[in-house]
Parts: C-alpha cells; sequence; structure tokens
C-alpha cells in the first residue's frame, strides 16, 4: 500500500490524539512537581499531600504507554523505507532537536534552579559541564531523556527493518496477533515484563533516566516500543483492547486498590512484598493503557480540523513545556498570593509561554522548524520524495 493511501485511509486518530493527551499529562505532572515535597527544580513553599498517591499512579503508565504509542507511530512512518532512509529521518526528528535542547532549553532550567551560583545565564555556560552528571554535576538532558531514549531504539531496530518486510516477520507477527487477541489476552504480555524486570531490576533498581545505569527500566520502555510496533498495529488486536476495555478497567481498579491497600495491611518490609508490589505496579501499568487504548478507540477516533495542528504542535510544545514552567514558576513562587493561585498562574503562563513560542516563531522559521523537529518543506524536483519524509515527520 502506498504511503498517501496508508495516510489517508488507515490513519489511526485515536492515537493522534492519545498522542496529544499523554503530552499535556506530561505537562500537568510536573506542574504537580513543582507542589511536591520532593526536590524539583522549582518548589513551592508548601507541598500538596493529596497529590502524592495521584502522582504516583499516573506516573505508573503515562511514559510506557507514550513509547507504546511511539510504537505505533514507528510502524506507519517507516513505510518502504530502508534502513539507512529510517536512521536519516529519525536524526532529523529526534537527534537535531536533542542538541539543540541539550545546549539551549537544559541549561536555562539549570540555571534557574542554581541561580544563586551565577550572575546570570550567560555566566552559567561555561561552567555547563562542570561537576560530572546531575545532580551533582551540571551535565543533564533533563526532560529530553525521553528523546534520547527513542533515539536509542531507534538505532538498536534500524538493522531489523529490512526482516519486519519479510515473509517470516509477518508469520510470526500473526501468531502472536492469534495469541493475545482473544478475551484479555493482551495479559500474555505481562510475563515478558514481569521477566525483565525481575532480573535487570535486581541490578538497576532504580529509574534514573540516565541511559548508562537505566538498563532495566530502558528495557521496559523498549517492550512497551515493540508491542506498540508489532501489535497495537493489527487492527484485530485494537479491536479487541476496544471490546475488552471494561474488563481491563476492572483489572486495573483492582490492582489499583491492592497498591495503596497492601502497604497497609502488610507493614513488614520484605523483599516478597517488594517484589509484589514491582508485579502489581507492572499490571496496573499495562493494563491501564489498554483501558486508554480501548476507550479512545471507541470515543475518539475522529478526526477534526484541530487535530493535524495540534499533532504538529505538541512535539514543541514538549520540549518547550519545562523550561516554561520552571522559569515561570521561578518567579510566580515568590509572589504573596494563594498556593492555588500560584498553581493557576504557573499553568496558564506556562502555557502561554509555550504556544505562543511555537505559533509566533518556531513554526514561521525554517531553521527553527528543523531544530524543534517540525515537518520542513524542501525545495525539490522531488516532489515524492519530499512527500514522503513530510509523511514520515508527520508521525
Amino acid at each position: 500500500m502506498k504511503a498517501s493511501a496508508l495516510n489517508s485511509k488507515e490513519r489511526k486518530y485515536f492515537i493522534d490524539w492519545l498522542r496529544i493527551g499523554l503530552i499535556i499529562s506530561v505537562f500537568l505532572f510536573h506542574v504537580g512537581m513543582i507542589f511536591r515535597p520532593e526536590h524539583w527544580h522549582v518548589n513551592s513553599t508548601e507541598s500538596f499531600a493529596f497529590l502524592d498517591p495521584i502522582m504516583w499512579w499516573l506516573h505508573l503508565w503515562r511514559m510506557p504507554l507514550l513509547f507504546l504509542v511511539s510504537g505505533v507511530g514507528t510502524y506507519y512512518a517507516l513505510g518502504f523505507r530502508t534502513s539507512w532512509q529510517y536512521v536519516k529521518e529519525r536524526i532529523t526528528r529526534l537527534y537535531i532537536p536533542l542538541s539543540f535542547g541539550f545546549f539551549t532549553l537544559v541549561p536555562v532550567m539549570i540555571y534557574y534552579e542554581r541561580i544563586d551560583l551565577y550572575t546570570s545565564l550567560l555566566d552559567y555556560y561555561p561552567h555547563m559541564f562542570d561537576g560530572g552528571p546531575y545532580p551533582q554535576g551540571n551535565i543533564s538532558w533533563h526532560h529530553l531523556w525521553f528523546i534520547v531514549y527513542l533515539l536509542v531504539i531507534s538505532l538498536l531496530i534500524s538493522p531489523f527493518i529490512r526482516y519486519t518486510k519479510s515473509g517470516h516477520y509477518n508469520m510470526v507477527r500473526a501468531k502472536l496477533i492469534t495469541l493475545t487477541s482473544g478475551k484479555m489476552k493482551m495479559n500474555w504480555v505481562l510475563p515478558v515484563l514481569i521477566l525483565s524486570q525481575w532480573i535487570l531490576r535486581h541490578y538497576y533498581p532504580y529509574s534514573t533516566h540516565a541511559l548508562f545505569d537505566d538498563w532495566a527500566y530502558f528495557c521496559y520502555y523498549l517492550i512497551y516500543f515493540l508491542i506498540g510496533f508489532v501489535l497495537i498495529t493489527s487492527k484485530k488486536i485494537i479491536e479487541s483492547l476496544q471490546r475488552d476495555r471494561r474488563l481491563y478497567a476492572i483489572q486495573t481498579a483492582f490492582f489499583t486498590l491492592l497498591l495503596f491497600t497492601l502497604p497497609k495491611l502488610i507493614t513488614q518490609p520484605s523483599e516478597i512484598l517488594s517484589f509484589i508490589m514491582s508485579v502489581i505496579e507492572i499490571i496496573i501499568a499495562l493494563s491501564c493503557g489498554y483501558t486508554v487504548l480501548g476507550y479512545f478507540r471507541t470515543y475518539c477516533n475522529k478526526d477534526h480540523k484541530s487535530r493535524k495542528l495540534l499533532n504538529e504542535a505538541i512535539y514543541p510544545f514538549y520540549l518547550l513545556h519545562q523550561p516554561a514552567l520552571i522559569v515561570i514558576g521561578y518567579y510566580v513562587l515568590k509572589w504573596d498570593i494563594s498556593y492555588g493561585m500560584q498553581a493557576f498562574l504557573i499553568t496558564v503562563l506556562s502555557l502561554i509561554a509555550s504556544i505562543g513560542l511555537y505559533w509566533f516563531v518556531i513554526k514561521r522559521w525554517r531553521i527553527l522548524r528543523l531544530l524543534f523537529g517540525l515537518k520542513v518543506k524542501f525545495k525539490s524536483s522531488k516532489p515524492q520524495k519530499e512527500q514522503e519524509l513530510n509523511l514520515a515527520l508527520e508521525q
């Protein structure tokens, strides 16, 4: 099937809306980080205790589901590309914004977090690599870790792109789809996730987002990416998730109840309890992801004139939102107003700043579009190749 036909006749609109919703949830999650007792880049003097269980639960499934959605997008972006064409597209889409953000957006965040140590942002730049990795030192990619992990995953799968177009792969994929498309049978993925984490978290117990010492969670996200790439791209699987969405919601609710009650029932810490809690968290992440996919497929699989605009804007918004929150939060937290008003103003002003920068600056300059990973209109005598590249960048 040609890429243009795929785009016009089979585009999964609910995946676009889900991607948009997940990035917005990341923004709201980071607003909440300002008002938690846990140290963040900027913190309110007052913390909201009710946020902790909510953010813990959200943290379990948001980013895994975002990797799954990225796997789906990658599948449709591939088209008939070779491995090298795919790598070039990923460099344009991921590596360029990562490099740009590392040297422009991240320094702003670290500077405002440690503003008392430097006279200005320009004064901070010569110290950008001081002290080694963050938080002890200044070297970090902060929220760009998601892009780093996607880039590494893209490079890892690139040698296998030719295989994914082979008859043997299609046969294996068909068997996996048959295995997992029955009632609640997408739970067959759970043993793979649990086993991977049981082995790797013994050596890499904590999520660091630093890649080099985060192999348990990197593997976790890789599996979700592959679930999206191999299974969620199947109409049969999507229909099964839509059909069983209420059952997965019940499964999510049951294990969420266990998550919050079990530590109160078993107050003595032990390795067994820790393992059980880890398994519960994995089950919640997967079943909640399935639930969200099922409901989005049911109610959000429609196009709208705003979808294309939001789908393009959401990537620059992700890059900009955290620096905007930190800069605006730093100043708003100094104002003598209620904490609720601080939270409201930080949210609204950060949204205005991020959206305004995208709308009035980034989308209007070709070089900035490239630096923020957006589709760029090339002057070419080969319009078909340009169309294919732009289609890939849109995914």
